[in-house]
């Protein structure tokens, strides 16, 4: 059936962030094609990396010296941890990757600095693992077109969440928070998006340090309530030209940990871990502010926070003092699956040949196809 005749078809959206905790998959029913795509989420599954796993690709990320050979282990165990994911979301819904029309799977950012971006995935090992045709590599195609490859969320928040009523804001929290502006009745072409810069990087990056072995992350934010925010810290930081810098624009989670380690070791003494996650959550709080208010107008009427950082209670609790928000989940959407339905819609788009980036998001020349198709086995 071709693509100007279907009627529905679903698309599991796989990714994984920058905190490279795990894969997140939602199973997309997707109804039309282009600007009259939908879609709804049947399932949503989340697959934690194997710890060791995790670690290798924080030490990648940092820069640490990687023997190719590692680089290629990771890629599959990258691979083997997506199509167990798919698998077993396949599975909770009772589905089979007969249903399934492709696995959209973003991949896992090792780094990212445009034009230069890179997300690890070996597609054709989770083709052969799931059953099904995979889309993939969606950034590069908009950065050869002149673009940031970021952020790529815009055409899903455009489909799913416009209003001929409210100037919306899309508030993502992952490793980078990005938000997407939706202004009331306008058409994809004026859209806002834009990394705000970190999300949950540098609470993640502390964790690790301070505990290797540990899970990685600070559970709801525990830690960081007990701490105080260091003001120098977050002047040094927030202080950095990106913050100030006009969109569009992104960033990578080690771009934004490398300002934290560096205004950490300018502060001259030692701090308690709950002093540095409290003033990371600050920093990140203060940033989603700032460029909220500083790119945005008129000011907008909603904001929808998903991602796994709406899960810190600090984090959320800092800007409820600054912005109203409220979550994802409200709308009926589990906030950590919102990404994942973002890559759905992108793969179907990419399956019909229909652009999947927005140039006002990423300051692409031209709009275009995103990423790579690799046939079912």
């Amino acid at each position: 059936m071709g693509p100007t005749t279907q009627t529905a078809r679903i698309v599991a959206g796989a990714m994984s962030g920058t905190s490279a905790d795990g894969v997140d998959v939602a199973l997309v029913r997707i109804r039309g094609r282009g600007m009259e795509m939908s879609a709804t989420l049947l399932k949503w599954h989340c697959r934690a990396f194997p710890s060791g796993l995790r670690d290798a690709i924080a030490r990648i990320r940092l820069g640490d010296p990687t023997p190719i050979s590692v680089l290629a282990e990771v890629g599959r165990e990258i691979s083997l941890t997506y199509a167990a994911a798919v698998n077993e979301a396949l599975l909770a819904a009772d589905f089979s990757a007969a249903d399934l029309t492709a696995v959209a799977a973003h991949g896992q950012t090792l780094f990212h600095d445009p034009p230069n971006t890179l997300q690890w995935l070996t597609p054709a090992l989770l083709a052969a693992e799931v059953g099904c045709a995979v889309v993939s590599d969606f950034r590069r195609a908009d950065c050869a077109a002149g673009g940031q490859g970021a952020p790529l969320v815009p055409l899903a928040d455009y489909l799913l969440f416009r209003d001929p009523h409210k100037n919306r804001v899309l508030l993502n929290i992952g490793g980078i928070a990005n938000l997407t502006y939706l202004r009331a009745g306008a058409g994809i072409d004026e859209l806002i998006a834009f990394d705000t810069g970190p999300g949950n990087c540098l609470s993640d990056h502390l964790m690790r340090l301070a505990d290797p072995n540990g899970p990685g992350w600070d559970e709801n934010g525990r830690r960081a309530a007990k701490g105080l925010p260091i003001v120098s810290i977050v002047k040094r930081v927030l202080g950095s030209p990106y913050f100030a810098k006009p969109p569009p624009k992104s960033t990578d989670g080690l771009a934004m940990v490398r300002l934290f380690s560096d205004a950490q070791a300018a502060a001259h003494e030692p701090h308690s871990l709950e002093n540095l996650l409290h003033t990371a959550c600050a920093i990140t709080a203060d940033s989603i502010a700032q460029s909220i208010r500083r790119f945005l107008q008129p000011v907008p009427d909603e904001i929808i926070a998903s991602g796994g950082g709406t899960l810190n209670q600090t984090l959320m609790g800092m800007l409820a003092r600054d912005i109203p928000v409220k979550a994802i989940d409200e709308l009926g959407i589990p906030s950590p699956a919102k990404e994942a339905i973002a890559f759905a819609l992108l793969g179907a788009a990419t399956l019909d040949g229909v652009p999947g980036n927005v140039p006002a998001a990423t300051g692409a020349r031209r709009n275009v196809v995103l990423g790579a198709i690799t046939p079912k086995p």
